[in-house]
């Protein structure tokens, strides 16, 4: 990584002194990565020139990429978009040939009326052949020139395929590649000893003779396939590049798109085949670049598949069938195998996925990095709208389970309120029944008491007779005559058969006051000096 670039800017006169905030940017562009520190007062044209003296790259043909909000221009002022301390932008440059090929171009121009000479090596029939080709010829999309092959002789060796046609190669495996000065050996267009004509030479792809596929044929599982790829990946190309989604299909379709809506994310396929010429350049160059990885990492999940072996192929086909409909599959059976790499970009939507883009490997990182961001426009606007939907429906749920909190609440309350009522009149009916039963419990005894009385006495019987006349305490008067001889307890049981009986009520004299019941109820009235007359009053007990 490259020192950071540090441009403190003056605050214009209209704005107030104080204390501005420092922003820093991470600035990616291709193989590149700047860091950029500035006063929040600044604008984004200062940060393009500064940019313009790191990478030699013209303001006008630069394109600044990365904004959270929605149009800026050079004049908008950093302070007024509300950036957070830390930010990552992406430098495209379209309109900017790649570096490679630039440097490379008058190269190639000088070579481009030349002729190669190819040295090919029959492993098998152990003979070399050599072959002229003007370097306009092409290695079907590359011309020779442009190939990167030794000029201007070029040594290769040719082995069988698994199937019987022939083919070159330049692996470890099956390759004698080594630069000479000069070669002599007969020249011929046709090669018929060979037994494959000129476009079946040059047609070689980077998958014959390989030690080791990117993915092996009828893996039964879809998460060791794919551990299988990444390993074969960085083995290839470095270990600087996408994270595969490691597990099927549909597993990466769910972590993408069935999340929150503040989770989800675009789902990026990326489709590898090694019979297409294009395969090296665009995992070397496009998707090794820190740019590319880096935001493939943040906004996408990356699954991959090779497509090399037809089996492979077919259970893509069926895989995206079953997930995207057969349209996808269709699409993908379209395109040919010089077209390959393809990279899809799939969005969730409610009721079906969509590819939003189909990126083939014929493009370089800028165009990769405008695809990749042309779609994440698109999923941004549908995403905040999902988060928008999203939140209503929460706040739609939460206020219907507050309500059915409030209502299942209420409904307890009104339960318990009618239980205790239920309780509380079964109580009083129980207090009723006891009550009842006590009454007609005392009315009983009262009645018993009252039968059992001995009868009132006549008082020109000749007999001492007592007068008793006992106040009650609700005003009334009890006169009755007895004799005498009288036991109290008889007074006693008179008393309470008119309802006062002695466990309730005290017998009382009124002057000296005295308790008649706590005297012997053995005594005779004569005894307990209650003759000729008395009277007497009832008080309750306490």
């Amino acid at each position: 990584m490259e020192s950071p670039a540090f441009c403190p800017v003056q605050p214009s006169r209209h704005i107030v002194e104080r204390q501005s905030r420092m922003l820093n940017f991470r600035v990616e562009y291709r193989q590149r990565s700047i860091e950029v520190v500035l006063e929040e007062a600044s604008t984004v044209g200062d940060i393009k020139t500064i940019l313009e003296t790191e990478l030699q790259v013209p303001v006008s043909k630069m394109q600044l990429k990365g904004w959270k909000s929605g149009d800026v221009s050079d004049s908008t002022v950093l302070r007024s978009l509300h950036l957070p301390k830390n930010n990552s932008l992406y430098v495209l440059t379209p309109d900017i040939a790649p570096l490679a090929s630039t440097s490379q171009s008058s190269a190639q121009q000088g070579l481009s009326n030349q002729n190669y000479l190819l040295v090919i090596s029959h492993r098998e029939a152990q003979r070399d052949y050599s072959l002229n080709f003007p370097a306009s010829k092409t290695i079907q999309e590359i011309t020779l020139a442009a190939s990167g092959i030794s000029y201007p002789c070029h040594h290769l060796t040719v082995c069988r395929r698994s199937s019987p046609a022939l083919t070159v190669d330049q692996t470890d495996e099956c390759t004698d590649v080594h630069m000479v000065s000069d070669s002599e050996g007969d020249d011929f267009e046709d090669a018929p000893e060979f037994g494959v004509d000129e476009s079946e030479i040059f047609g070689m792809g980077s998958s014959s003779c390989r030690k080791s596929p990117m993915m092996p044929e009828n893996s039964e599982n879809e998460g060791d396939a794919l551990l299988h790829f990444t390993a074969e990946f960085s083995r290839r190309y470095g270990d600087c590049h996408p994270v595969f989604y490691i597990g099927s299909l549909e597993a990466a379709s769910q972590e993408a798109f069935y999340g929150k809506a503040r989770d989800r994310k675009l789902l990026a396929i990326y489709l590898h085949n090694d019979e297409s010429v294009l395969s090296n350049v665009f995992c070397s160059q496009m998707m090794c670049a820190d740019s590319i990885v880096s935001y493939l990492s943040q906004n996408f999940i990356t699954w991959a598949w090779d497509v090399t072996k037809e089996a492979n192929k077919a259970r893509l086909l069926t895989m995206c069938t079953r997930h995207f409909g057969s349209v996808v599959a269709q699409t993908i059976r379209t395109y040919k195998t010089d077209q390959f790499p393809l990279l899809l970009i799939v969005m969730g939507k409610r009721t079906s996925n969509e590819v939003l883009n189909v990126i083939q490997g014929n493009t370089t990182v800028d165009e990769l990095m405008m695809r990749l961001m042309g779609a994440m426009e698109i999923f941004s606007a549908q995403q905040q709208e999902d988060i928008k939907d999203e939140d209503e429906r929460e706040a739609r749920e939460t206020v219907k389970r507050e309500q059915d909190e409030a209502y299942r609440l209420s409904l307890e309350a009104d339960r318990k309120k009618r239980e205790a009522q239920e309780r509380e009149e079964a109580e009083q009916v129980r207090q009723e029944r006891i009550k009842k039963e006590q009454e007609e419990e005392r009315e009983a005894i009262r009645l018993s008491l009252e039968q059992a009385l001995p009868p009132e006495p006549n008082e020109e019987g000749g007999e001492p007779i007592s007068k008793l006349r006992i106040r009650t305490p609700s005003g009334e008067f009890l006169e009755r005559l007895f004799l005498g001889s009288c036991k109290l307890q008889v007074l006693f049981d008179f008393v309470a058969s008119k309802g006062y009986p002695s466990d309730e009520f005290k017998l009382l004299t009124t002057f000296p006051r005295k308790n008649i019941t706590q005297l012997d109820p053995a005594w005779s009235l004569v005894e307990a000096k209650l003759f000729p007359q008395e009277t007497l009053f009832l008080e309750a007990k306490e």
